[in-house]
This record gives structure tokens, C-alpha cells and sequence, in this order.
């Protein structure tokens, strides 16, 4: 990994007091346009995105979501604000038609599995967490599950009914949406539209009308989720659990709330209508919601049968490629994925990595090389909404000039160097989190967790090099050929051979 002596940081801590004076923007889906960022209490963010439903494996559309939010986390974390980041987990009540009708979907994966839905659950968050560890996201500080919060969604259900926003038919609870005059205003849908979207699915009578949705179910017989509620023995409806643990964990009005564009119908109207009838407060501040995944210009989909499972990819492709990929692209613009793409991704993080290993290695030259220009363009893309496409083209543009000033007979001073691998880590390691802090440097001045493979790559270059003054350019070939193959690339220069390690372990 890459040490840096803390006076190389100096330059940031500046920085981040420059950050707090500038203002982000965000772009604010309830109102549809971007507006500057102020969070409720001064300094402290709070934050909360949906999470998974755990009944299957990750997919490359959950890796978009989270990578997405990963970064606005940290990016707020980097510009000196207190983040409180709440993701939840779904274990119960997300439906097979996303509304009122169908089967549990953990319920569902249990049968077939013929296991029982905790087994399920626990399964497949952990297998979540594992996915995206890979992928460098960090954790949330708070990962309620639903089904540890049933008293919590159950209280809220009673509130609702005590001020009439919901009703109690044959056990089960229903949110009437006609009491809540804005439902909708997020997604834009017209009641109308919302009643016509329920008429498809809700011909019974048990609802007052078919564009009420379900804040608690009664369960079927053999159902095999089911709590005493003082309705009947039965499950939470999918939009209640937000509402209850956001409430719990970040109070009744939040700064941030994010999802995938899918959930603003119904699930995050739900979420407002329900929330705001029992608060009289609004219920988030800014609601952020990331694009969809395509697959060769093609929505992903499991029923089209092109869901990218990450597990597979991950047995081809570096997580880290797959971070990059991701961040190519805007948060709320589509992501089209292709053999193509990843290749190009490929190729692309590589260079950002050779950057860093030159500049490392570089011994004092005398040039002077200011990074300056380069953060204050990446401050500013991050500032607009987050926009990582420009700022990886930022870090693209920093690569080339370094290269540049490393090719010239001058070299680059031994601050400039301390400052750029400062900017570096900060931008790349630190907030993109696309290069690996972990990642070793190269050379006989690599740091000391390095020292065993410098060593042992002297042995092997100084081999190769007898091999190459004794006219031995088999041996020299295969000592050169062998090292590619586990991922450590040999460079003949006019300054003499070096090394890299491609593998980044």
C-alpha cells in the first residue's frame, strides 16, 4: 500500500475548509431540478437508501445503486459533514407484483429451496455484503432489517388508523390514499393513474379503493412470515418498514432518501403518503434515484434472462473494474453494459494505475508540477451533483500531465510528487474508491510491506539481466513470460527496467 507522511495531507485539510464554503448541488427528484444542498442540522447529514430484497444473489443493477450512494456518502464525509447512513434490508412483505398481490418473494425463494425464510434471508445478505465489499462500498452505520422492526410498523399502522388515514378490513390494514391530497407528487402520477395502475391487480372488495395500498396483511394459511398484530396474525406491507426504521433511526424529517428510479411508483409515494399523514412534517429533503442497468442496449431483467449476476462477473473481471465501470457513467444516467465496455474499463483504471506507480517511484527530479487546477476541477464536478464522469475525466487529464512531466529530463520535485499522490489518494482511494488503498507500489523505494516482493524481484531481475549480457534470451524470455502470467509486467526503458505488479496485490 501507499504510506503517505502526514504533511502530505496539509493540502487537503485546506481544502475541506474551502469545501464547506462552496455549496453542492444536488438534483432533487420531488422538484426535478438541482438545488443547493443545506442539510436540517448544520454539519450532520442524514441519509437513507433502500436496500436489497435478500432472496437472491447481487446483480450489476444493486451494484449501480450502491456504488452510486457509496460515493455520495463519502463525498460528504470528505467535505467535513457528520453522515448518518441508514440502508435497510428487506426480509419480509416485498411482494411479487411490487404492490399488494402475489407471493413473498423470501417466502417464494424458501419453498423452492425447501428451506425456511430465515435460512433465506440470512443467506442472501450475507452474500449482498460479501458482493459489496468486493466492490469496496462501505458499510451503512445502521442495517435494520424489516423483520426486526414488525412493533415498530405495527405502531405506525395504529397511528394511521387513530387520525383516519387507514382503515381495517378482514384483518387486514389499508392506507387510503384519497386522505393524503399529494400522493403521488413524487413520481408525478395523477390519482387517477394510481387507481387505474391498482384496478389491474385489486378487483375485491376489501379495499375502499383499488389505488389503497397495504400497510399490514392477513396471512394466508400456511403462510410461513406471520406476527400477532391487533388486526390478525399476518405480515407488514413492503412500503411501511422505510418509514417506521427511517423514522426510528434518523427522525421524522431526513435530509437525504435514495433508490432506483423504479421505487418512486409506488414504493416511495407510498413512503411519503404514509409518513407525512402521521408527522404532518415532510418526510425527506431531497430524494435521489439512480438509473437502470441495460445489457447491449437491453433493460436488464431476470425474465429476460440477462441479469448480470456479480458473482459471475466478479470471476472474470476485478471488482474494481466493475467500481469504474459504474462510475463512468453519471448516477442518474442509464449504465449499458457490454464485453466492450468492461474491456475498455479495463484498460482505462490500468492507466490511472500505472500513474500512480511512476509517480511513486519517481526519484526528486527539479520541475514543479501543481496539482491545484485538477482539484479544483474535481471539487467542482463532485459539487455538481456528483457528477463522477467529469471527475474521472479530471483524474485522466491529471494522468497525462504527469506522465508528461515524468517523460521530461527534468523530472518533477519531491513536493509536487508528495502533493499529486496526496490528491490522488484523496480523490481516487479515498472518495471514488476505485484504486486500491492496499494496492503495493514498485521499485527498491516502495514502502515496508513491500520490501519481501522488491526483493524478490531484484533476485529475478538481476537473473534476467545475466541472461540477457550471456546472450540467454530464452531464459531471460521465460523469466519475463513467467511473471507475466501471475500478473507482474516487466518494462525495458531508456532508464533502465522496471516493474509493476498488474494484479494489485
Amino acid at each position: 500500500m501507499f504510506n503517505f507522511h502526514p504533511a502530505f495531507y496539509a493540502l487537503y485539510l485546506l481544502k475541506k475548509e474551502e469545501q464547506q464554503k462552496m455549496s453542492l448541488f444536488i438534483y432533487n427528484s420531488l422538484i426535478r431540478t438541482k438545488e443547493k444542498f443545506e442539510p436540517l442540522r448544520p454539519g450532520m447529514v442524514s441519509i437513507y437508501v433502500c436496500g436489497p430484497t435478500v432472496y437472491g444473489h447481487a446483480h450489476l443493477g444493486h451494484a449501480k445503486s450502491y456504488v452510486s450512494f457509496d460515493v455520495v456518502v463519502r463525498w460528504l464525509r470528505h467535505s467535513g459533514y457528520h453522515v448518518k447512513y441508514v440502508q435497510n434490508i428487506t426480509d419480509v412483505g416485498h411482494l411479487t407484483d411490487d404492490a399488494d398481490e402475489g407471493e413473498d418473494k423470501i417466502s417464494k425463494q424458501a419453498r423452492l429451496e425447501k428451506t425456511d425464510p430465515m435460512e433465506i434471508s440470512q443467506f442472501y445478505t450475507r452474500s449482498f455484503y460479501e458482493d459489496m465489499d468486493h466492490l469496496n462500498v462501505l458499510r451503512p452505520n445502521i442495517a435494520p432489517a424489516a423483520t426486526a422492526h414488525i412493533p415498530e410498523q405495527i405502531a405506525l399502522v395504529e397511528r394511521l388508523i387513530a387520525n383516519g388515514h387507514a382503515y381495517e378490513v378482514n384483518g387486514n390494514v389499508y392506507f387510503s390514499v384519497h386522505s393524503f391530497p399529494g400522493y403521488g407528487k413524487l413520481s408525478g402520477r395523477t390519482d387517477q393513474e394510481a387507481l387505474q395502475s391498482g384496478v389491474r391487480v385489486e378487483t375485491r372488495s376489501d379495499k375502499r379503493h383499488p389505488s389503497d395500498f397495504a400497510l399490514w396483511k392477513k396471512a394466508e394459511e400456511g403462510h410461513l412470515m406471520q406476527w400477532n398484530s391487533p388486526w390478525s396474525i399476518g405480515y407488514p406491507g413492503w412500503h411501511l418498514e422505510c418509514s417506521a426504521m427511517s423514522m426510528k433511526y434518523l427522525g421524522e424529517t431526513i435530509d437525504i432518501h435514495g433508490g432506483g428510479m423504479e421505487n418512486k411508483f409506488p414504493h416511495h409515494d407510498c413512503e411519503i403518503a404514509q409518513s407525512e399523514s402521521v408527522t404532518g412534517q415532510p418526510y425527506v429533503r431531497y430524494w435521489m434515484h439512480n438509473n437502470m442497468v441495460t445489457v447491449n442496449g437491453v433493460k436488464m431483467g431476470k425474465s429476460l434472462k440477462n441479469s448480470v449476476n456479480l458473482k459471475d462477473l466478479f470471476k472474470e473481471t476485478d471488482p474494481l473494474v466493475i467500481r469504474f465501470f459504474i462510475l463512468q457513467s453519471h448516477y442518474r444516467s442509464q449504465l449499458d453494459y457490454s464485453e466492450a465496455a468492461i474491456k475498455a474499463s479495463t484498460t482505462g483504471l490500468e492507466k490511472l494505475r500505472e500513474t500512480r506507480r511512476r509517480l511513486a517511484e519517481q526519484k526528486t527530479g527539479s520541475a514543479l508540477f501543481d496539482p491545484e487546477p485538477f482539484i479544483r476541477r474535481f471539487t467542482d464536478a463532485m459539487d455538481d451533483d456528483f457528477n463522477t464522469p467529469v471527475a474521472i475525466a479530471v483524474l485522466f487529464d491529471l494522468s497525462k500531465a504527469i506522465n508528461a512531466a515524468l517523460d521530461s529530463s527534468e523530472g518533477i520535485s519531491e513536493e509536487s510528487r508528495d502533493n499529486t499522490l496526496a490528491f490522488l489518494h484523496s480523490s481516487a482511494t479515498e472518495i471514488l474508491g476505485i484504486l486500491n488503498q492496499n494496492e503495493q507500489s514498485t521499485g527498491r523505494d516502495s514502502i515496508e510491506t513491500g520490501k519481501k516482493l522488491d526483493g524478490i524481484m531484484e533476485v529475478l531481475l538481476e537473473l534476467r539481466a545475466e541472461a540477457r549480457e550471456n546472450k540467454d534470451f530464452a531464459l531471460s524470455d521465460k523469466i519475463r513470460d513467467r511473471l507475466s502470467a501471475v500478473g507482474i509486467e516487466i518494462k525495458d526503458t531508456k532508464e533502465g527496467v522496471s516493474w509493476s505488479n498488474k494484479s494489485g496485490t
